[in-house]
């Protein structure tokens, strides 16, 4: 960012709310030409799932219309993805309501910097890499550092502390609807952007006490569909299982089949105890969005909240008060609609459905989507005093620094169990090489119990 570059973005004290939530309180923001600034404050993404990737390129460039537009859009947009992410696996003739939730992700972005009349100055990505693989998002930063080279300026939103050191020129740090924090990137280490965001002191790692495997019962044994030789997941009482690897590569369907597995017999599946999941993708997989926060939070602990034949509101409203209080879910009022509330608030709804539940076993479907980093060490001291308590997780998580708070990481390729690391064999390097090598450097093994 020189020296004499000029305003492409000033705001002055600039207020937002939402009922009685403040979500901007006099916010003052400047972002120069070619510069890269991140913010750390999550949107849903816009697209249309009705309509094809095509047909979602179009919706934002009104010049591409008459004879021919489909093509021409399809081929727009298959450029930008190719450009940005080569390998992405996408057709634009494909429905976005069938596509995988980072796949939707990839096309949000490619779409933002697609260019048809006008030039492109300035791109807002919120949240852009929160449902995508260690890999694919680093294509993306990759691709945004040349784009602000080329002049193009940015706002890169993120609660990934990792992409906003090593991505932008500027930092802006905002808590409470406040900006709390501006300064270069280069002037902020990770302790300090940590605790300027969550105000929350250094923790270390919560990572498990090391301990041999089999000292408590098994819960889960399972072995993803089409599997015949190597490790089968296993997950003790008490453990916290991370499953890692590119996305789309089966962990989320083994913890589905799980799911299913916990009232319905399946072949290669044995679950021993109550389920519940946390879906990642809460707008399909999570929420009930006709319902009030209150019944969301209270779904999975039906026979609990009833007396007699009927379900007590009290007991409902009782539910739900405990798990505001103990995961911060900021609502003046929980029988408003569960969309008042911003994506990271819906998604501790998700948290305190499962943990409030009878359930011993929890899935976790990359459930960090949105969350800010305050409230992120907050659920990971939760999920650590819990499995204490013996519950038992399995997280599939795209955050290398989520699997650090596990006992035990699968890797997964091709939809297959390709290597099984203990905490005090997990590196990011390892993880990757599996992601990518058959047989990585820890290559799958029998699991002996």
């Amino acid at each position: 960012m020189s020296e004499g570059s000029s305003a492409i973005v000033r705001l002055d004290g600039v207020e937002r709310h939402f009922g009685a939530v403040r979500a901007l309180d006099g916010v003052d923001l400047t972002v120069d030409a070619g510069a890269c600034v991140g913010l750390g404050v999550f949107q849903e993404l816009s697209l249309c799932p009705n309509l094809t990737v095509a047909e979602n390129a179009r919706i934002t460039h009104a010049s591409l219309r008459g004879v021919g537009w489909r093509r021409r859009s399809a081929a727009l947009i298959r450029a930008k993805l190719d450009e940005i992410f080569p390998g992405h696996g996408i057709d634009p003739s494909d429905v976005v309501g069938d596509l995988a939730i980072g796949q939707r992700q990839m096309v949000e972005v490619a779409r933002a910097f697609t260019v048809t009349d006008d030039p492109l100055h300035l791109v807002i990505l919120d949240e852009p890499t929160s449902s995508l693989d260690a890999h694919t998002a680093g294509q993306l930063l990759a691709f945004v550092r040349r784009a602000v080279s080329q002049g193009i300026s940015s706002i890169l939103i993120s609660h990934m502390l990792g992409e906003i050191l090593s991505t932008c020129d500027q930092v802006v740090v905002m808590r409470d609807g406040k900006v709390v924090a501006t300064d270069m990137a280069a002037a902020f280490d990770r302790d300090r952007l940590v605790a300027t965001m969550g105000g929350a002191k250094h923790r270390d790692k919560a990572g498990a006490a090391a301990r041999a495997r089999g000292e408590t019962p098994v819960m889960v044994q399972a072995r993803p569909r089409g599997q015949t030789a190597g490790a089968d997941l296993v997950a003790h009482q008490g453990e916290v299982i991370g499953l890692a690897g590119l996305a789309g590569h089966g962990q989320t369907r083994l913890l589905l089949d799980i799911y299913r597995a916990s009232t319905a017999r399946r072949a290669g599946i044995a679950v021993s105890a109550p389920v519940s999941l946390v879906a990642g993708d809460r707008q399909t997989d999570g929420i009930f969005p006709l319902w009030s926060i209150a019944e969301n939070i209270g779904i999975r602990s039906l026979a609990r909240l009833r007396r007699g034949l009927l379900l007590s509101p009290e007991r409902e409203a009782a539910l739900a008060r405990a798990w505001q209080q103990k995961i911060g879910i900021r609502t003046p009022d929980l029988d408003n609609n569960v969309l008042s509330l911003s994506g990271g608030n819906q998604q501790k709804v998700l948290f305190a459905r499962a943990l409030g539940s009878d359930a011993r076993i929890v899935l976790m479907d990359d459930p960090m989507r949105g969350v800010d980093i305050g409230t992120k060490l907050d659920v990971y001291d939760l999920i650590r005093e819990e499995a204490r308590k013996g519950r038992t997780f399995l997280w599939y998580t795209t955050e290398m620094d989520e699997l650090e708070n596990c006992d035990h990481v699968y890797v997964f390729r091709n939809g297959r169990i390709v290597a099984d690391l203990a905490q005090s064999e997990l590196t990011e390097e390892k993880v990757i090489q599996s992601s990518f090598e058959e047989g990585g450097p820890e290559a799958a093994r029998e699991h002996t119990q």
